[in-house]
């Protein structure tokens, strides 16, 4: 099945721009994870995934995980809420300070319940905050959202500060 997808690029230039949201109806908790919990980080990617059509990570291999997760730039965060599960940040640290927040989702038992704007204000504060190798700072924080993903993510995002520098349009195969 083929769909037409709309994806957004948004940045945020300085740590000033971000406008943090409320705090959530209960506390989130960030704890770093590595590729030790490759079946972790796999689950809760595929659970925050599932409703919106994520296919590429799904298909990888384990192999493929851990050759990414084994990557000095890439740093993936898994939120807990009272101990549970709730979401996933996983930045990625990129060449001339740039850092992409390559995944950002939470498990769909925490959608809709208050906490997915407070966990993109924690994953971008994490964002300015991660040192590059040869002390080079943070000069912008990035992400990009499709059409397909939850109806409010570039809303929130927006909200949070993040600007749009493009746009795209694309078809994709979407295996039934």
């Amino acid at each position: 099945m083929f769909v037409d997808e709309t994806l957004t690029y948004l940045e945020m230039t300085s740590p000033d721009l971000l406008v943090p949201a409320r705090l959530p109806p209960a506390p989130i908790d960030l704890e770093r994870h590595d590729r030790a919990s490759l079946p972790l980080l796999r689950s809760t990617y595929a659970r925050i995934g599932a409703p919106h059509g994520w296919v590429t990570r799904p298909a990888w291999s384990d192999a493929q995980w851990e050759e990414w997760l084994a990557n000095p730039g890439v740093q993936a965060w898994l939120a807990r809420v009272g101990g549970e599960v709730a979401g996933m940040v996983e930045l990625e640290l990129q060449p001339g300070g740039d850092v992409g927040i390559v995944v950002f989702g939470l498990v769909p038992e925490f959608v809709g319940r208050g906490f997915g704007g407070h966990l993109l204000t924690l994953g971008t504060r994490l964002a300015w905050e991660t040192e590059h190798p040869g002390a080079t700072a943070t000069r912008r924080v990035w992400l990009q959202t499709s059409s397909r993903d939850h109806p409010h993510a570039l809303a929130n995002y927006r909200r949070r500060g993040f600007r749009i520098f493009r746009t795209e349009q694309r078809r994709r195969e979407i295996p039934e």
